[in-house]
């Protein structure tokens, strides 16, 4: 069986250190790679996601496709933050900023890059938001039980809510550190919850000491940290006046999983039309490797 070798490098996203943040493999040329090739490679790696590049015509323009362990993602935060600074760190000249549109299956995103001292800073514009669901109290029952929690650990000054950058979380905000603490995907059939709610993931968040926590639809993994529902939090935020336009501020996650992480992010607008959202962090490169892996997997 004829065998493939690809080049690959491993960054660490939304921390300025190596071994920190949310770990990420960049692949830059990925376009000999079939869907199922991808998401096999994800799987062998173990990052929560992989992210595959193809050039184009224009060097500071890649087409990106983003797996996790189970499927593609039309968008996610932390995979293009991490490829664009792997882009700046490979040009020739030492260029201490540079911007790249990345073309994601669904949506072009634009990156500003820039170079730091052992490390690289990046801010993803993740466009406008979209506020699809303010969720009843008719459900806080059924979600706080679902997330081991009760209605009591919900914080009673913020409904949860269906909020999309490019990908749709339910964002449900806790009373307390005590209640981000304890909670956790305590039914096998989340999924079910989340589908009749129109969403496809599920973001806790202490918006009054800005951590949050994100799991895989099963509960089995916990993700470091998610700039797509970040940008989510963002806008949801200043929806609500906790956070001012244009105002940057610091969203914390990664605690639980012993690998705490910082994601800057900003909102512009006001009520339901938020224009802009960003979510910003630094990168650490952490090295390279090559695979060599079966033309069938």
């Amino acid at each position: 069986m004829t065998a493939l070798g690809i080049g690959y490098h491993h960054v660490d996203v939304f921390s300025p250190t190596p071994f920190s943040g949310n770990s990420l493999a960049v692949f830059l040329d990925a376009s000999a790679l079939s869907a199922e090739q991808m998401v096999a490679i994800t799987k062998e790696l173990r990052h929560f996601e992989s992210i595959f590049l193809e050039p184009t015509q224009n060097p500071k323009v890649v087409r990106a496709r983003v797996f996790d362990l189970f499927e593609e993602l039309d968008f996610a935060g932390h995979p293009v933050i991490g490829a664009a600074c792997i882009l700046h760190h490979l040009l020739p000249e030492a260029n201490p900023s540079e911007r790249w549109s990345v073309r994601l299956n669904t949506r072009t995103v634009e990156v500003e890059t820039r170079r730091q001292v052992g490390h690289f800073d990046a801010e993803l514009d993740q466009g406008r938001a979209e506020f699809l669901r303010s969720v009843g109290s008719e459900y806080d029952a059924a979600i706080a039980e679902q997330l081991g929690l009760t209605p009591a650990d919900l914080d009673p000054g913020l409904r949860p809510e269906v909020v999309s950058t490019g990908l749709r979380y339910l964002l449900v905000p806790l009373a307390n550190e005590a209640a981000l603490t304890r909670a956790r995907i305590a039914r096998q059939d989340f999924s079910d919850l989340l589908e009749r709610l129109g969403a496809q993931f599920v973001y806790v968040l202490d918006a009054d000491r800005m951590e949050g926590r994100h799991w895989n639809h099963v509960g089995g993994l916990e993700d470091i940290a998610t700039g797509s529902a970040a940008g989510c939090v963002a806008a949801y935020l200043r929806k609500h006046e906790r956070i001012a336009a244009s105002k940057t501020v610091v969203l914390n996650q990664g605690r639980f999983t012993g690998r705490p992480s910082r994601l800057r992010i900003t909102a512009v607008g006001s009520g339901e039309d938020i224009t802009s959202v960003r979510v910003a962090g630094e990168v650490a490169l952490v090295g390279e490797g090559r695979l060599i892996l079966p033309s069938r997997v």
